[in-house]
């Protein structure tokens, strides 16, 4: 199994970061023709996603619709002050897994791999794994 981290710097509040180009070069870098790239999230703030990355009013859609289910007004109990980041974080998830043939990552045409800060601005880690076999 290869392994790795890649650093991310998030300058908002709230943002979805287009993270897809950077993991297909790190695919495309190992020279392998097919297996999985896992990508696992070690921040309880924010999440990994596949959405559509041709519009990019999907992803403020996003933002807005979480920022509607997420109240910010509610009485939660963490004391740090960001429970709202915590509860998006969960309903995105901490992980994905891509498959790849050829090279190449096998997304939808419309898909694209975004890193969801929930509590930025700030410095983030996202590991990745690749399987072969």
């Amino acid at each position: 199994m290869l392994f790795g981290t890649l650093q991310l710097s998030t300058s908002a509040p709230m943002e979805l970061i287009d993270i897809t180009a950077r993991i297909q070069e790190l695919v495309s870098a190992q020279g392998l023709e097919a297996g999985i790239c896992t990508l696992f999230n070690p921040h309880t703030t924010a999440g990994v996603t596949i959405n559509e990355g041709a519009d990019p009013d999907v992803q403020d859609d996003l933002i807005g619709a979480l920022r509607r289910i997420v109240p910010r007004d509610y009485p939660y109990k963490h004391r740090e002050g960001n429970s709202p980041s915590h509860v998006m974080a969960s309903l995105t998830g901490s992980s994905l897994a891509v498959p790849f043939v050829d090279g190449s990552l096998r997304l939808g045409t419309w898909q694209r791999i975004f890193f969801c800060e929930y509590d930025g601005p700030r410095q983030r880690s996202l590991n990745w794994y690749i399987q072969t076999g």
